[in-house]
């Protein structure tokens, strides 16, 4: 005997073996009890999820003389028939019989009466790839066909389909088959032959079928003869998937910002023959499954993976931040869209990896939060610097020591002594003085054992103010480092344009976002401190305006001014 596929050998042939798509069999049977069979029905829904099978056994079931709760009971002469092959059960595959002539022979043969049974039944299968010539041809027989006639109709693209034509079926939409139903369908037949199986490869299994029976026992076919065993490891060499640990690898350097350990995973795995796109795919998944154990309790079990798989997964969720893993799956999601249209897909794979690795090279808002969420990272895991236990004696300043930062240094190191003024300022404990730069009466130690002083002196200002706008912000950016607790502040100051307006620092941004949280409050009163601090007035945030706006404004000045003179404007 030949071999016969999983598919073909396990198609129901009851409507009790049909996997889910409980309403349409519901009906179905209702309408056979109830003796009130339509004369046409449009069966819709993806591929693999029973269309044709339904078709088959509603065919068999309406001719049947003893149906077993709406399924053909299989034993009476109708049934052995039908099974034997009878000519009242047609079916016409419309992608090759499409043309007009296929149904005006058709519409003739339908005026024969049924040979065994009570009725005709036609299955059409890929409707939609009728012409519309064909359709027309095929209208009026289906709107009045004769009484002993039924047409099934099954498509999987409705959209295809006239209207001319819709209005005239019961439309039956069959849905997607869930992991679990098809988990338990496939365990079934595995138990059936005999094969020993792991269950985290049948969950496997059931996830590449995409809710389609059919597809998922096409590749259950190819695990199980791949070897003795039904493996994890068996169906992800079946499927060519990319190695799991090298997945990981690449997906950790992508999320720690790692640039080279990324491009280096990828090209050890692109080495090895994977595809670009499957490849992709493979990190996309592993992303969902990190976002998955990051967010939810029941995470091992929704994931179905080996336990040892899964540790990994999970110790890689805890150490991601959510914002850079929302970040990559968005860039990655793109990225799969465009592979259709470019020349080379490994180039624009190495993009979009270089651009969820290196935030800092982006300028959208999502990038500047996650550079937020290392620098927040950062500053918890730095030791805190320890206080000195008594003040150094300061030296009388000079001009140029208000210059801290050299004229040639871009990035603003922070030095390592301390600064020249008050850590204790923004701190609630008492702090000892520290002596201001000018010969003046420090105040007493605020010490408990030391006396008590009758009156706290305010802190100085600086004496002498910085002379350009880049050693203003300089200063600014280490007097914020050393008395904000906050590194989310710093991390919004620290990329903006500066400018000295009259002893005020005017610092300038284009993001509205940046703008709004600058003006709040909290850190208006810590920027406006800093900036006492450094012998500055204030601080003055401003948002850049587009040069049409400002030519708005210029031509309405103009106008203004000059509105008794006819202007010209070009």
């Amino acid at each position: 005997m030949s071999h016969v596929s999983l598919y073909r050998k396990y198609r129901p042939d009851t409507f009790d073996k049909i996997v889910r798509q409980e309403h349409v069999v519901r009906i179905l049977r209702n309408q056979i009890a109830q003796n009130a069979v339509g004369h046409a029905y449009l069966f819709t829904g993806p591929r693999g999820t029973g269309k044709t099978s339904v078709a088959r056994i509603f065919a068999r079931a309406v001719n049947c003389e003893h149906p077993q709760n709406g399924s053909p009971c299989g034993v009476c002469p109708t049934c052995l028939a039908l099974a034997a092959g009878s000519l009242d059960i047609s079916e016409i595959d419309a992608a090759s019989n499409n043309g007009v002539a296929e149904m005006r022979e058709l519409r003739d043969k339908v005026q024969y009466p049924p040979v065994t049974g009570r009725y005709k039944v036609y299955i059409v299968d890929e409707v939609h790839m009728l012409t519309d010539s064909a359709f027309n041809a095929l209208l009026k027989t289906l709107e009045e066909p004769p009484a002993h006639v039924i047409f099934i109709l099954a498509t999987t693209e409705p959209q295809k389909i006239p209207a001319t034509i819709l209005s005239r079926c019961m439309r039956l939409d069959f849905k997607l088959i869930p992991e679990e139903d098809l988990e338990q369908h496939l365990r079934s037949i595995l138990d059936e032959l005999g094969k020993p199986y792991e269950t985290e490869a049948v969950a496997a299994i059931a996830r590449a079928g995409a809710g389609s029976d059919r597809d998922m026992l096409s590749i259950a076919e190819a695990c199980i003869v791949y070897g003795e065993k039904l493996t994890y490891a068996s169906v992800c060499a079946v499927l060519g998937a990319a190695d799991f640990h090298e997945t990981k690898k690449l997906v950790s350097a992508m999320l720690k910002g790692d640039t080279a350990g990324a491009i280096e995973a990828l090209e050890r795995i692109l080495k090895e023959g994977k595809a670009v796109g499957v490849l992709l795919k493979d990190i996309l998944q592993l992303l969902h499954r990190v976002t998955v154990a990051k967010t939810c309790k029941t995470a091992e079990a929704l994931l179905a993976l080996p336990h040892d798989l899964f540790e990994e997964v999970r110790s890689l969720a805890e150490e991601a931040d959510g914002r850079a893993v929302l970040r990559a799956t968005e860039i990655l999601i793109r990225t799969e869209n465009e592979l259709r249209f470019v020349s080379s897909p490994r180039i624009a794979l190495e993009t979009a990896i270089l651009r969820v690795s290196y935030p800092a090279g982006d300028r959208d808002v999502d990038a500047l939060l996650v550079r937020m969420g290392q620098l927040e990272a950062q500053i918890k895991e730095a030791p805190r610097a320890a206080e000195p236990s008594k003040p150094a004696a300061p030296e009388p300043p000079k001009a140029t020591q208000a210059a801290e930062v050299p004229a040639e240094e871009p990035d603003y190191d922070f030095p390592t002594e301390e600064p020249v003024f008050a850590e204790a300022y923004f701190s609630d404990g008492p702090a000892e003085p520290v002596p201001p730069p000018k010969p003046v009466a420090p105040p007493k130690p605020a010490a408990p054992k030391a006396e008590p002083s009758p009156k706290a002196e305010p802190v100085p200002q600086a004496s002498e103010a910085p002379k350009d706008a880049k050693t203003a912000f300089g200063l600014f950016l280490r007097t914020l480092r050393k008395t904000s607790k906050s590194g989310v502040l710093f991390a919004m100051c620290y990329d903006l344009e500066a400018s000295l307006e009259e002893n005020t620092l005017v610092l300038t941004t284009a993001s509205e976002t940046i703008y709004t949280s600058l003006g709040r409050e909290e850190h208006r009163k810590i920027t406006q401190e800093v900036a006492r601090l450094i012998g500055l007035e204030g601080v003055e945030i401003r948002i850049a305006r587009p040069a049409s706006a400002e030519k708005r404004d210029a031509l309405e000045q103009l106008k203004k001014d000059f509105g008794d003179y006819p202007l010209d404007i070009k």
